[in-house]
């Protein structure tokens, strides 16, 4: 099995979340995603963050696929941060093979997050274009760290049988939508 990992708050689940997991599925010739939804972001203010299993049943409908697999493992397993819940999976899962998906923001600051190297030590990571952002968060300090072992796009379906750190920068999201311009629309109405 070939598993995309693509985990968030979804506070909301949107268009874009299914559509970035569904490019990654096709281009990195995945067998599913699983959507990871946290209790909450070690690096944001949760105060204000929906329950859960709100967030969870609302990114079921909007998932809609029969690739995209919803759930909260970090309940489950009582973690935290990212790499601790990565680790869990990965020896819950001896023999599938993993890969973490992020959008293009995420890679803007992905050197904030608690033992980020350990995660791109761990297993391959495709990063997906944000409309907006194109290449802009390849100057990253992460990126940069992490730049001799960026693949070719072109090589993305070889991504998952790569000894990580491997990654590689999918173009073609087309959709703008982000949880933020969301949460900020609806703020604005209510």
């Amino acid at each position: 099995m070939r598993i995309g990992l693509l985990g968030g708050s979804f506070n909301p689940a949107h268009e874009a979340h299914r559509q970035l997991s569904l490019l990654a599925w096709k281009r990195l010739g995945l067998d599913r995603v699983w959507w990871l939804v946290s209790p909450g972001n070690p690096l944001k203010e949760n105060h204000s963050l929906p329950p859960v299993e709100t967030r969870i049943a609302q990114a079921k409908t909007v998932a809609a696929s029969p690739y995209i697999d919803v759930c909260a493992p970090e309940v489950a397993y009582r973690t935290r941060y990212t790499f601790d819940t990565l680790a869990r999976i990965a020896k819950e899962y001896p023999g599938v093979r993993f890969v973490w998906l992020m959008g293009a923001d995420n890679l803007a600051q992905f050197h904030r997050w608690k033992r980020w190297q350990e995660i791109a030590a761990m297993m391959p990571i495709a990063v997906i274009e944000r409309p907006g952002d194109e290449d802009a968060p390849l100057s990253a300090k992460a990126a940069h760290a992490l730049a001799r072992y960026r693949i070719d796009e072109s090589d993305a379906a070889l991504l998952l049988s790569m000894q990580p750190p491997a990654w590689v920068y999918l173009h073609g999201l087309k959709s703008p939508l982000s949880s933020t311009s969301l949460r900020m629309k609806e703020q604005r109405q209510g």
